[in-house]
């Protein structure tokens, strides 16, 4: 997947009934770093239930996004808090990594 256009990724992923969608619906950033996140504006998680109804199962990549881990749950949904995917994420192996992200479709 890593290796796709950018362009081409969403539809791979939406074409095996995974979505994509952040928690964060704006915010100002510097760089990469979750932590140089500052002003951030929520997304409506409520919409997304109404929007999505057959969404079952919500993953978030990483601590900053898991915060919000913890609303989803409380509006019905299986949740799973993963790893960040970032290479600045140096604390796990790529395959420490994998082995953790497979369990989405678990």
């Amino acid at each position: 997947m890593a290796g796709l256009p950018y362009d081409q990724r969403l539809p791979r992923l939406l074409s095996h009934g995974i979505g994509l969608w952040d928690v964060l619906a704006a915010c100002e950033r510097e760089g990469s770093l979750d932590t140089a996140i500052r002003r951030a504006e929520t997304n409506e998680f409520a919409v997304l239930k109404h929007q999505c109804p057959q969404l079952d199962k919500v993953c978030f990549n990483g601590k900053t996004s898991g915060r919000f881990e913890p609303v989803f749950a409380a509006a019905g949904f299986r949740t799973l808090v993963l790893p960040s995917s970032s290479p600045a994420n140096a604390q796990l192996s790529f395959e420490e990594k994998l082995a953790q992200w497979k369990n989405i479709i678990l």
